[in-house]
């Protein structure tokens, strides 16, 4: 179970980093990366849950920082928003 967790956290951390290598052209495409990482936290809930909580607190950690880069691309696209 540690290692269904291990990839989809690799797999979310890759499709975050190819969406941000992609030049951006409008707050839609950072709108899609948005929806992908809230998509990643989701995932690792379900994962956590799986694993009882049980991973050393890197699990918790994890969430933690997904949930911190989600504010941030919310309040990326907010101001995009507001420049155009």
């Amino acid at each position: 179970m540690k290692k269904a967790l291990l990839a989809i956290a690799a797999g979310a951390v890759l499709t975050a980093g190819l969406a941000f290598a992609a030049p951006v052209k409008d707050w839609h495409d950072l709108e899609k990366v948005h929806s992908h990482v809230q998509e990643a936290i989701h995932e690792l809930e379900r994962a956590r849950a799986a694993n009882h909580y049980d991973m050393a607190g890197h699990g918790a950690k994890a969430e933690d920082l997904l949930r911190q880069a989600e504010k941030e691309l919310h309040e990326a696209v907010e101001s995009s928003k507001a420049a155009k």
